[in-house]
């Protein structure tokens, strides 16, 4: 699809862009796999402000995405054609409807009518419906109160999450679910893991603050940004004095406890982030293993930034066929999920989901989990993780787990909530602004003998 000469620098040229990402993550695709396929369409050399204003709407729009529906099926007769007509009307409305606390877009209203009708004139798809787009939206600023009014009577367009997110959280979390729901609508802050080979958290934040970037300890290494910057910018992020990484996921290293000498695995690997936390804490032979031979790309290059090594396998941790038979003295096993407990920074994830993706990836964990426990030593110990948020996923599969395995449960966080001050985290030095990720920890006993 193109477009007349729209400039890069316009607000028209980042609706435009963001409306073709809305329009693939509509056709089932991943937010970042269509900004990628935005950013690099034939004959489209953006500048990084054009990626960056596009992708803004874009994550903007996956979280504003029930409210504007819902004003959409109020303010046209029948669903807009083509699609990408639909999608520009989203992320126009996207900001034209935001709340009064939203973050500011930057823009008047007027300007962002004035710009959308040039985005959809720019496109010979959209051309012929110009006029359509001027009026839609202009009937929504004149009648802005009482379609506001009406449509956040309704659960998805008041939360922006699909009707069965909201039942399944209020059943799992009864206490919690707003929290959470709302947590999951905010942008995530920056947060970072400092190097301990490299520096520790007082020297870091002294560094940071001579750069004129503000900053607060919010974990043993753990430094969250006041506002996020380019990772070009963060002082030692290219010379590995500092990796990104939530407060949450930086548990999971230390949880593990290795010690020199200990031959570690790390299962489902990509990125790599935990796998260089791990690398940073001892002098271990690890193993990282991931089923994609695409993402171990990205465990290489986080490796090769932190400057550690590690033996990369691509395979499948639900089978045996990659394994040299040498057991292991701690294995990571951070298994496939919904990601629910991770949608504040993957928003597009709540509507790519549906309500039978848990327990068809609870069976996968649950068949991972117990092959990599064959590859334990007797006393060793291996950590369950996931970034999900539905129980099914998390606790009811340690607890299967453990029974079918014998296994002992040690001490961890258990499940974590993001904008809920849980206890359990609370007691592992975490703030409430965290992912929502779970973590069970279990030892192996010794052959024969069973746990108390």
């Amino acid at each position: 699809m193109t477009t007349t000469s729209l400039k890069s620098d316009s607000l028209a040229f980042a609706l435009h862009g963001a409306a073709l990402a809305v329009l693939q993550v509509r056709a089932g695709y991943a937010l970042p796999q269509a900004l990628t396929t935005v950013f690099n369409r034939p004959g489209a050399e953006l500048p990084a402000q054009a990626r960056g204003a596009i992708q803004d709407l874009s994550y903007r729009t996956m979280r504003a995405l029930g409210r504007v529906d819902a004003l959409l099926g109020r303010l046209a007769a029948k669903a807009p054609t083509p699609p990408v007509l639909h999608a520009l009307l989203c992320v126009a409305l996207t900001l034209i409807s935001a709340p009064d606390d939203a973050a500011p877009q930057g823009y008047t209203d007027h300007t962002v009518v004035d710009q959308a009708v040039t985005a959809a004139a720019s496109d010979p798809d959209m051309a012929h419906a110009k006029g359509m787009v001027n009026a839609v939206l202009r009937r929504f600023l004149r009648e802005r109160q009482a379609l506001l009014q009406e449509v956040m009577r309704e659960p998805s367009a008041f939360w922006n999450y699909p009707a069965w997110w909201i039942d399944t959280l209020k059943a799992s979390h009864p206490l919690h679910w707003e929290a959470v729901l709302a947590a999951g609508n905010a942008a995530p802050p920056l947060t970072l893991r400092v190097n301990r080979r490299r520096s520790t958290v007082d020297a870091y934040l002294a560094r940071l603050e001579q750069a004129g970037i503000a900053a607060t300890r919010v974990g043993a290494d753990a430094v969250r940004l006041a506002q996020a910057v380019p990772v070009a910018q963060i002082p030692g992020f290219a010379d590995g004095v500092v990796s990104v990484q939530d407060a949450a996921a930086q548990l999971a290293a230390p949880l593990l406890d290795v010690q020199d000498g200990m031959r570690v695995l790390d299962a489902c690997a990509a990125p790599g982030g935990k796998s260089g936390h791990l690398l940073e804490l001892a002098d271990i032979g690890l193993v990282a293993l991931d089923n994609d031979a695409r993402r171990m790309v990205r465990i290489t290059e986080n490796l090769q930034r932190l400057q550690r090594d590690a033996v990369l396998v691509t395979g499948d941790a639900a089978k045996r066929d990659w394994w040299d038979g040498k057991p292991f003295d701690r294995i990571l096993a951070d298994v496939p999920c919904t990601a629910s407990g991770i949608v504040r920074r993957h928003p597009d994830i709540r509507w790519l989901r549906r309500k039978a993706d848990s327990a068809q990836l609870a069976t996968l964990s649950a068949q991972i989990l117990d092959n990599l426990w064959q590859m334990l030593v007797d006393d060793g110990k291996l950590l369950f993780a996931t970034c999900s948020v539905w129980p099914q996923e998390s606790e009811a599969q340690a607890a299967a787990f453990a029974k079918r395995n014998g296994a002992i449960r040690l001490a961890a966080p258990g499940q974590m909530l993001p904008g809920v001050a849980l206890p359990d985290a609370i007691e592992y030095g975490l703030p409430e602004d965290h992912d929502g990720l779970f973590y069970a920890l279990f030892q192996k006993p010794r052959s024969g003998v069973l746990p108390a």
